[in-house]
């Protein structure tokens, strides 16, 4: 594990705002051991290398979270013992973190990758669509979670967010990225998760698959799943998706297929009291990964974990505790923050400078020219007086004539100018 930065906690000074993330320090405390729970030895694959860890990213949402241990408030009560490797709890509606345990750690998503593709393809599709499915949407790993689509069965948009949220299917998540995708199909799809992601602030998170099925390359972190079930539960429609309990999947009468129902895998929603939804996964790779959010006397709170065992406590078990956990902390407990969708898209590339208006005054370092309009006439004709000096002359002239007949009048009577005479000058004056 890296250990750039880490925080301390218990005691752990926090702050509730954040400063803007800045590089670590070079300091590096030790990190506390996150509380464990012992969990049954099981025969797993080895666990696929993450990428270099990058400082800047390490302290999104803030210089406490870029920890390999543990990091909460000071003076609260120590977190439960689960078996995950990482896990964060944070406040849906203010941003605050609560606390977590690694939160910026590489970890492999399984299943709650779905998120990622609910974040990104939700706003894009119409759920009242009916379309077809293909052959290659149903090119899943065997034995992998699946609704039990049909090649060429035709279903609504909503039917297949229902399949891929309540039963993880990943023929449903192959034909929503293919869908989305745009030209390019299941590859554009992903293509766009990982934009979605970078506008989230999830820069430790790079989908390979649309499902979270194990792929090289693909990771995520606590801290980045927060992000992005924080932009699921900002839709009422993922909302409404992710608390129904059942659904029937319409039956395919010209390819003799029948109807059947589907139940929702995430048992939070039957037994926790005040449940939002979540996501469960499950993969060689990753173990158990989970996703749950929870409404508490007007607090809604969101747990992430990664890389459990199911036992002695099962993944939704693990996040019942840490939800508990965290309603019990007073109001405005924090170690860090949420980032705010698009605070880390990068900056447009700093166009040339566009040239100066005709009325704006030249740079100081260059000396000044004639306005537009007549620098060509300069050029071209360099002996010439130029058009100030012919106005000059003219008023000059001008002057001197309107003296001469003030005179006259002046010697004819000291009369005042009629009002035609009067009228006269003024258009002069005017035209000129």
């Amino acid at each position: 594990m890296t250990t750039e930065r880490v925080a301390v906690a218990p005691p752990v000074a926090a702050a509730t705002a954040v400063a803007p993330p800045v590089a670590p320090a070079a300091t590096t405390p030790q990190a506390v051991p996150c509380p464990k729970a012992v969990a049954p030895k099981v025969k797993r694959s080895p666990r696929p290398t993450p990428p270099p860890a990058v400082p800047e990213h390490r302290v999104v949402g803030g210089d406490a979270l870029a920890t390999p241990g543990l990091v909460v408030p000071p003076d609260v009560p120590t977190p439960p013992k689960v078996t995950a490797r990482s896990w964060l709890v944070a406040d849906l509606d203010t941003g605050e973190v609560l606390g977590g345990c690694g939160p910026h750690e590489y970890a492999t998503p399984a299943s709650v990758q779905k998120l990622l593709l609910a974040a990104t393809m939700l706003p894009r599709l119409d759920a009242d669509e009916t379309v077809t499915i293909t052959r290659e949407d149903l090119d899943i790993a065997p034995g992998s979670s699946a609704v039990g689509l049909l090649a060429g069965g035709r279903y609504r948009v909503r039917t297949l967010w229902l399949g891929l949220l309540l039963q993880s299917g990943n023929e449903a998540a192959n034909a929503l990225a293919r869908l989305g995708g745009g030209p390019d199909g299941a590859a554009g799809g992903v293509r766009a998760m990982n934009e979605q992601a970078r506008h989230l602030g999830a820069l430790q998170t790079r989908a390979v698959t649309p499902s979270g099925l194990d792929a090289p390359g693909q990771f995520t972190s606590a801290y980045d799943l927060a992000l992005i079930a924080r932009a699921c539960f900002s839709d009422p429609t993922f909302r409404r998706y992710a608390l129904t309990e059942r659904t029937r999947i319409p039956g395919q009468k010209a390819l003799r297929g029948k109807g059947f129902e589907i139940q929702n895998e995430n048992q939070l929603i039957y037994r926790y009291p005040g449940a939002l939804g979540g996501k469960t996964g499950f993969t060689d790779y990753a173990r158990h990964t989970y996703v749950g959010a929870a409404e508490r006397d007007g607090r809604r709170l969101v747990v992430t974990l990664l890389g459990a065992e199911p036992r002695p406590q099962r993944g939704w078990e693990q996040g019942a505790a840490l939800l508990d956990w965290g309603f019990a902390l007073p109001r405005g407990s924090s170690v860090g923050r949420l980032v705010e969708p698009g605070e880390w898209d990068a900056p447009p590339a700093t166009p040339d400078a566009p040239p100066a208006a005709p009325d704006a005054p030249p740079p100081a370092s260059q000396p000044a020219g004639p306005p537009p309009g007549e620098e060509s006439a300069s050029a071209a004709h360099d002996d010439v007086p130029g058009a100030g000096t012919l106005v000059a002359v003219l008023i000059g002239l001008l002057a001197v004539g309107l003296a001469l007949v003030a005179a006259w009048r002046g010697r004819a009577g000291n009369r005042p100018a009629r009002s035609s005479d009067g009228q006269e000058e003024r258009d002069l004056t005017v035209k000129f």
